[in-house]
């Protein structure tokens, strides 16, 4: 059981785990062992909320099919079991990404004081750089 909330949670059997040979360099280990999982969550037709599901699918995400399924490749670690809960952890992280929604952002002006402060210390600047000229005779 996967939990994502206090109320929403993936049961074991909506998961698909396979054991894989991992990639690249890492000499006798690598090649003699399955360690990598590859997980597929097929987000349509689990008993997620469908809150959840509609907003896993708007993700603009190269892990999500088209069909809607999830796909996670871990190869991270040495270990199968290590694999097994980084595929786990990374799937409930997107499904518990997909639901935050940020604040919207309201455009702010600077007060009339901090106006008038900047515009002062240019002037103070300016006048500052004026001094710099050549004397003169």
């Amino acid at each position: 059981m996967l939990s994502i909330s206090n109320a929403v949670s993936i049961p074991d059997d909506e998961i698909e785990l396979t054991a894989i040979r991992a990639q690249g360099a890492g000499g006798q280990n690598v090649n003699k062992t399955s360690s990598a999982i590859h997980l597929r969550f097929d987000v349509v037709s689990s008993s997620l909320p469908e809150f959840y599901k509609q907003q896993l699918l708007k993700l603009n995400d190269q892990r999500i099919s088209k069909e809607g399924v999830i796909i996670i490749k871990a190869q991270q670690h040495r270990t199968q079991e290590k694999n097994r809960d980084d595929a786990l952890s990374r799937l409930g992280d997107m499904i518990k990404g997909a639901v935050v929604f940020e604040k919207p952002r309201r455009p702010t002006r600077p007060s009339k004081n901090a106006r008038r402060k900047r515009t002062d210390k240019k002037k103070q600047r300016g006048r500052t750089k004026q001094l710099r000229g050549k004397v003169s005779d």
